[in-house]
């Protein structure tokens, strides 16, 4: 599973350093030289695992410079999302074939650095690494797509009057926080406990939703919320599957 791991990381860290720093190609950049130093650095040293950390590497660039177009083009959301199901789909079929991670990685954790850590082997720790980066900024670019995809929200109509989510801000935030702690809560056997997460949202959202000043546009808003929020737990949930998998 170390491709599909990388490709995780890769991408996490594409959508983090754009969530930071926007600049042209410089986020996707950044996440395809993730791929290929952290492969290297994870004993994915064998010509089979170079080639597939540069075709990794190459689908992490598409997946930049495919959001960057849907954020700024009507009609090309749903082009990054296939292209991420194309590369996971490729990344799962090949998995049986993928190294070993070993290298610094494996050096780190034979010195037991943390608790939480002993007796994971280095392609699970890898593979959680990518799903917990999956679940902070790269969720949030998955949500304005499908959103947009739908027509529930165009893309260029960010931040504007005219998008609903202009004023549903707290979600940015509150969408990374709640897919961690279902991650988290999956992980720790306490899947149940996830349904409390889900509840609180609601009831956040509840008076906002509930608003006099938004009732005329008060079926939109709860469209966006519902779309946002389903999707946002499909990533989680799905991200979980993986981990666990």
């Amino acid at each position: 599973m170390s491709w599909l791991a990388l490709l995780l990381i890769g991408i996490g860290v594409a959508d983090l350093a754009r969530s930071v720093r926007p600049a042209r190609l410089v986020p996707e950049c950044l996440g395809a030289t993730v791929v290929l130093g952290g492969g290297l650095a994870c004993g994915l040293s064998a010509g089979r695992d170079v080639a597939a950390l540069l075709v990794v590497g190459a689908a992490v660039l598409l997946w930049g410079q495919l959001v960057a177009r849907a954020f700024v083009t009507e009609g090309r959301a749903g082009r990054p999302l296939v292209a991420l199901g194309l590369s996971l789909a490729a990344a799962l079929g090949g998995a049986p074939y993928a190294g070993e991670v070993d290298g610094a990685l494996g050096a780190w954790l034979d010195r037991d650095p943390l608790p939480l850590l002993t007796g994971l082997d280095p392609d699970r720790v890898l593979l959680v690494l990518g799903v917990l980066l999956v679940q902070m900024s790269t969720g949030n670019v998955l949500v304005r797509l499908v959103l947009a995809a739908t027509g529930t929200v165009l893309p260029q109509a960010q931040g504007t009057p005219s998008d609903p989510g202009a004023r549903l801000k707290g979600g940015r935030l509150l969408g990374p926080m709640e897919r961690l702690f279902i991650v988290g809560l999956g992980l720790a056997g306490e899947l149940t406990a996830a349904a409390i997460v889900i509840a609180a949202k609601g009831l956040l959202r509840f008076p906002e939703l509930q608003s006099r000043r938004e009732q005329e546009r008060i079926h939109q808003l709860t469209e966006y919320f519902l779309v946002g929020s389903f999707v946002s737990w499909l990533v989680a949930l799905g991200s979980l599957v993986v981990a666990s998998g």
